[in-house]
């Protein structure tokens, strides 16, 4: 069998937690790629709204295996804290739940750098969630890092006290006072958690399950434009987000890749610095923002708003290889007479419709589309969407030449619809 995959082809935050729980009943194996605790996967069903940060968004389903992957940084406090907030019993937990081996770990040191780097750059901060992404990426890409699969191993203490003589070797540098037994809170008993999960060469454990007929489905966080390679960098976060990333974050091969799906919002969003071309700084862009509840599941800062952006979501389906648009957020965009959606800018004193490198200087140029005033979110058909809804996906699949296949008009579980 295939394996699928599933990614934002916006800035983050197009709603992956709540399409994944959706469609999870037809995988067996739900697995994040990259990233860390800095996701914020939100879902809502039976009155009830989780966010999820390091486990993957099938973890509610009883009868579904859930992987976090090589390519994903695992922060034992965070993980402890996420699995005793679940409602779900640790002995049920286990059954659901396996960790890669080559998992590195977030250690209270890059915690500590995370936050020394940001302060330290001033104006020029990049918007850091400060959950110590980069700087244990950084040492992982520096062969300093330590993994999940050392904690089984004698000595686990005495490497992590060498790694982290080593982080406040490079503090002394900066000019930054911390507790260091503050940010190792929680942290052991964490790893004392992890301890009674499944801890597994899970690429061998991955391509055994799909060898043997298995669906899988990988489970991608942040968004396309955030990427280490293609994104609006430096603002950018420290993992490859786009489909290439499943692979090595999984150890799959390309040749077995299936469906790739694309989620983007209605419109755009953005959270912390960095170029963002359609932002809305009017009452308009407060108006989404208010509407959608555009506020960081994770960090809980507001998020910058602006109307649909056609040459970053084309750029983004051509780095992926997207097969299927899933829109969210439609719901959002109720009650507006009109709209408008980006589909070229002038950079440069010229007409483009590709993102110029450096991402500055960009104007957008708009086509203004009729809005709809129906409320949508009782709506379970796709022939019951109002006449301008969708002509206005239909003008989204025109400008992409890739079909909208499922449309969200609400953040619970059940409110989505999957066009036939």
């Amino acid at each position: 069998m295939n394996i699928d995959i599933l990614l934002g082809l916006q800035w983050g935050d197009e709603g992956k937690g709540k399409i994944v729980d959706a469609i999870s009943p037809d995988y067996d194996l739900i697995a994040r790629f990259q990233g860390g605790p800095n996701a914020g996967h939100s879902l809502e069903f039976n009155g009830k709204k989780h966010v999820l940060h390091l486990i993957p968004s099938g973890i509610f389903r009883p009868e579904k295996l859930n992987i976090i992957g090589n390519g994903v940084v695992v922060d034992p406090a965070v993980f402890k804290k996420e699995i005793e907030t679940l409602g779900i019993s640790v002995d049920e937990l286990v059954k659901r739940l396996v960790i890669s081996t080559r998992a590195n770990l977030i250690l209270p040191g890059h915690r500590i750098l995370d936050t020394a780097y940001e302060s330290s750059k001033g104006h020029t901060k990049i918007g850091s969630t400060l959950k110590g992404i980069g700087p244990a990426y950084t040492d992982k890409a520096g062969r300093n890092g330590l993994r999940a699969g050392d904690i089984l191993m004698p000595g686990f203490r005495e490497l992590y006290n060498e790694r982290l003589k080593n982080h406040l070797l490079i503090l002394k540098n900066y000019d930054f006072s911390f507790d260091q037994e503050e940010y190792e809170a929680g942290w052991f008993e964490g790893i004392e958690m992890m301890k009674k999960f499944r801890i597994i060469n899970t690429e061998y454990f991955i391509n055994n399950l799909i060898s043997s007929g298995k669906r899988m489905l990988a489970e991608g966080a942040q968004g396309t434009m955030l990427d280490i390679d293609f994104g609006s960098y430096p603002f950018v976060t420290s993992s490859n987000t786009i489909a290439a990333g499943a692979c090595t974050g999984l150890g799959i091969s390309p040749k077995k890749v299936g469906e790739v799906f694309g989620i983007f919002k209605a419109y755009c969003t953005r959270v912390g610095s960095g170029p963002f071309p359609t932002e809305l700084k009017d009452e308009t862009g407060n108006i989404l923002r208010n509407k959608g509840h555009e506020y960081g599941s994770t960090t809980g800062r507001p998020r910058r708003c602006g109307w649909l952006d056609i040459p970053a979501l084309n750029y983004a389906i051509m780095i992926n290889g997207v097969t299927r648009l899933f829109m969210t957020k439609s719901d959002v965009m109720s009650g507006f007479d009109t709209v408008k959606v980006c589909t070229s800018y002038i950079s440069g004193g010229y007409k483009c419709e590709e993102i110029p490198f450096g991402q500055t200087d960009i104007e957008p140029l708009y086509t203004e589309l009729q809005g709809w005033e129906e409320d949508i979110s009782g709506i379970r058909d796709f022939a019951d969407l109002p006449e301008n809804l969708k002509q206005y996906i239909k003008f989204v699949e025109d400008q992409t030449q890739i079909p909208v296949t499922m449309v969200s008009v609400g953040p619970d579980r059940e409110e989505t619809i999957v066009r036939k």
